[in-house]
């Protein structure tokens, strides 16, 4: 549980960091959107800078979504086994699917990234960025995705041999009907 809790750490605090990049993605594009359209004015660079945001957010804040159980999945179907019939279904997806097919994505996208990173590579678009930043998002992404997966590995299993409560890797997320009743709730305080 050790390692698995270092992992979910790293993990957090890595979609921490990169919810900064949303917001300067943000910002750039309202900045880049304004300038173009009043000035007339625009940079290939401006637009390349929001796809590498956008990258990094995506890629490096995946894990935490897989950590928070928000991601996509079946529920509808899912949610009418047992607690521990559905484990047993996530710890099959995670060996069957996550983790192999994150591998490979990882097996290529290290030398993806590093020949980019060796030939410095360049964008073909007029006045463009170095691209080997957003390659190398790859492989870190993916790595990073390969860790979570293991620690919600270990916690599923952990879980099945009784020393660890559900709670543990369950949803963070309200539901719908919590949300609602927030909502309500803060507009009785207004």
């Amino acid at each position: 549980m050790a390692v698995s809790r270092a992992i979910d750490k790293l993990n957090d605090r890595i979609a921490a960091t990169v919810a900064w990049a949303l917001l300067a993605a943000v910002l750039i594009c309202a900045i880049n959107a304004l300038v173009r359209y009043s000035l007339n004015m625009s940079s290939n660079a401006w637009l390349e800078v929001q796809w590498y945001l956008f990258a990094a957010v995506f890629l490096l804040a995946s894990p935490h979504t897989l950590r928070r159980d928000e991601h996509v999945r079946i529920d509808v179907i899912t949610g009418r086994f047992s607690r521990r019939t559905q484990v047993i279904i996530d710890l099959f997806g995670y060996f069957v699917f996550l983790l192999p097919i994150c591998g490979v994505i990882l097996y290529y996208g290290i030398p993806f990234a590093l020949v980019s990173i060796r030939s410095a590579e360049m964008s073909s678009n007029a006045g463009g960025l170095i691209v080997w930043p957003a390659k190398l998002l790859v492989p870190v992404g993916f790595a990073l995705m390969i860790l979570q997966g293991l620690s919600e590995a270990i916690k599923r299993i952990e879980y099945l041999r009784g020393r660890l409560d559900a709670s543990a890797f369950a949803k963070h997320a309200a539901s719908p009907q919590e949300e609602i009743a927030a909502i309500k709730q803060a507009n009785r305080i207004d």
